[in-house]
């Protein structure tokens, strides 16, 4: 059990997340988003596609598989670096505010904003319960570093001051 210190009232924490859920809400005409993002076998043929472009292209200037041994992993990790550059254009050029995706969707009711607003409000309390999950093993960690030789006026390598 946790230690009265460490013990929270999450009916404050709940009350906190609806607030702040709210007040992102309240601005969800001018800062929120709806982007467009291809997934599954759609990014599969993305990277097969770079795949075969960068074997071509390399090819075409005498290099082929067996001239380096890191071939195999430069092709594919550049591969994936053109196939996010894409899937990135197109979330980029691609989005829709609430307002246009409610009118596309016949969402007089609003329907989406409660469901994104009970999204964020549960979101929040996950995240805060997470860091609180955490954060108790902080001060052991603190006094184990000041516990080092030097302790908290310990310097950074090279005598500097850190600042």
């Amino acid at each position: 059990m946790a230690a009265p210190s460490e013990r929270r009232d999450w009916t404050d924490a709940t009350g906190e997340a609806a607030a702040l859920a709210t007040q992102i809400l309240d601005r969800a005409d001018r800062d929120l988003a709806f982007v467009v993002r291809l997934v599954g076998e759609s990014q599969y043929m993305l990277v097969r596609h770079f795949v075969g472009f960068i074997e071509a292209e390399l090819r075409a200037r005498g290099v082929v598989y067996g001239d380096h041994p890191l071939l195999r992993p430069f092709i594919e990790t550049h591969a994936r670096e053109l196939t996010d550059f894409v899937l990135q254009g197109i979330g980029l050029r691609h989005q829709f505010g609430l307002q246009a995706l409610e009118t596309l969707a016949g969402d007089p009711q609003r329907l989406l904003r409660v469901d994104l607003w009970d999204s964020l409000r549960s979101h929040i309390e996950d995240a805060r319960r997470r860091f609180v999950s955490v954060v108790g093993g902080l001060p052991r960690i603190l006094a184990e570093i000041e516990a080092l030789p030097g302790g908290r006026d310990a310097r950074p390598a090279g005598g500097g001051s850190g600042a």
